[in-house]
């Protein structure tokens, strides 16, 4: 056998093993196998540049900051390079493993009747048992979706990190413009009275009082504009921005009419809670990783062909097969015969089986209890709107008026006016903080259910339009200072 003849069933062995990777292995999975893409639809963070990032204003909404923070959050976009990343890994553990090739020189040769052995060329292939590389593959694919699932639940915890810091920095505003306000309101008294002392007609204590107050709110004012800075280095740091960067005011927050109930909340959590839907993914991974385990009792299988490359023998006879290259085939198999190694492995895959299908019920427990609370405060936030909103904030305006007036003609104290003007101080600040509440509850509850809850606008009732008092405070303000608006 010439060189080249040699070399042509080298090649032609390589070829028939190597083609082996090839073989049909389709199954009646849904699964695809064809290279990853990148879904239609899903943020694509790292393809933004700043160009492309919508621009935080004055007229920003709180829709336009949940965008910035999608294109923009390297937590989020980590979450999704982690997903892309366990989605190649099934085409990874699907493929057999590498075909071996073998070469060996023999230092002293070995004479045989057809002459000496040289050297020898090998190549083998590892074909596991049947069924091995599709159940590693639909493992992959479990734990692939697993990931996406995780994806989904770190892009709705950030929305409502977004969308609970903007409530709070709205509050936070509302809060600033409701204090100047009184301190006006103060600062006009405070004026009345020295005008009354200086004629005797009011006493040094109720001016130093009116005073004191005065200090009091404006403390008050300048811890809350203090916290602003906080507020906005917690809103910048989900939009990926340096913490010092300045954020516009939120002028106004929606005060969304939703009709829920704990029944339907739960149902909606346990369909479409990404954390439940991930742990459905781990559920089925194990349970492949069972069969799996069982499959270890079968042998792996080897083919292989080795080729020796013999020359002409030396010896004074010649046979026909003088100086002939041997070519062998070879089949060799792995004898799985420690069956407690192998039963143990059952047995470990069994365990976590029954783990992840604990793991979804305790999710499950511990989420439900969440939602129920988060239902609860939702509620109480709705009802404290319509308390302070409705029935005692226009009365606690109605007192401030009377009082002022009464003592303005001398008919009431200081002492009144002052205890009327925390009243309307208080009932204002409960009114925006349950208004911030109610926000932070439903984005909390959105977070939980896995799912946008639509709104449901209350049809205005007869009853509500005879009992509206006319008070309007919304304002056209545009400044970067809070002013005294209302949103609606």
């Amino acid at each position: 056998m010439n060189r080249h003849t040699r070399w042509t069933v080298v090649l032609a062995g390589l070829a028939v093993l190597v083609g082996g990777c090839n073989l049909d292995r389709s199954g009646q999975s849904n699964y695809s196998w064809e290279p990853i893409q990148r879904t239609p639809g899903l943020l694509q963070p790292a393809e933004q540049d700043e160009s492309g990032l919508p621009e935080l204003t004055d007229t920003s909404t709180l829709s336009d900051y949940l965008a910035y923070a999608a294109l923009n959050n390297p937590g989020l976009e980590a979450a999704f390079n982690r997903w892309k990343a366990a989605l190649e890994r099934a085409p990874q553990v699907r493929a057999l493993p590498d075909p071996r090739f073998t070469y060996r020189f023999y230092i002293r040769e070995v004479e045989t009747r057809v002459g000496a052995q040289r050297q020898a060329f090998g190549i083998s292939q590892k074909f596991p048992w049947f069924g091995k590389l599709e159940l590693r593959g639909y493992a992959a694919l479990e734990a692939a979706g697993a990931e996406r699932k995780r994806y989904e639940a770190k892009k709705l915890k950030l929305f409502y990190q977004i969308k609970n810091v903007y409530h709070e920095y709205y509050y936070l505003w509302r809060g600033i413009a409701i204090l100047k306000e009184n301190i006006q309101l103060l600062t006009n008294i405070e004026r009345i009275l020295r005008t009354r002392y200086k004629v005797a007609a009011a006493s040094h204590p109720s001016v130093i009082r009116a005073q004191v107050e005065l200090g009091k709110l404006d403390d008050r004012r300048r811890t809350l504009e203090d916290l602003r800075g906080s507020i906005v280095a917690r809103l910048n740091a989900a939009l990926n921005r340096p913490a010092g960067t300045p954020l516009p005011w939120p002028k106004t927050i929606e005060d969304q009419q939703v009709s829920i109930s704990d029944d339907e909340l739960l149902a909606w959590m346990v369909q479409s809670n990404p954390q439940v839907e991930a742990l459905d993914f781990e559920i089925a991974r194990r349970k492949h990783q069972i069969e799996l385990a069982k499959k270890d009792y079968f042998p792996d299988i080897t083919l292989g062909m080795n080729y020796i490359d013999t020359a002409k023998s030396t010896g004074g006879r010649h046979p026909d097969t003088d100086g002939k290259d041997a070519v062998i085939a070879m089949v060799s198999v792995n004898i799985p015969i420690w069956w407690e190694k192998l039963s143990a492995g059952v047995r470990e895959a069994n365990h976590r089986h029954r783990a992840a299908i604990q793991e979804k019920a305790q999710a499950i427990n511990t989420l439900s209890a969440d939602v129920k609370l988060a239902a609860y405060r939702f509620r109480d936030a709705d009802r404290r709107i319509d308390l302070y909103g409705d029935t005692l904030l226009p009365k606690a305006r109605e007192s401030i008026k009377a009082t002022d007036a009464a003592f303005r003609a001398g008919k009431a104290s200081f002492t009144d006016l002052i205890d009327a003007e925390r009243v309307l101080l208080a009932f204002a600040l409960a009114h925006e903080r349950a208004l911030a509440d109610k926000g932070q509850r439903l984005a909390e509850l959105e977070m939980l259910v896995g799912k946008e809850i639509e709104e449901i606008w209350n049809e205005p009732t007869s009853d509500d339009v005879q009992n509206d008092d006319g008070n309007d405070d919304a304002g056209n303000d545009t400044d970067d200072e809070p002013q005294d608006t209302q949103p609606h």
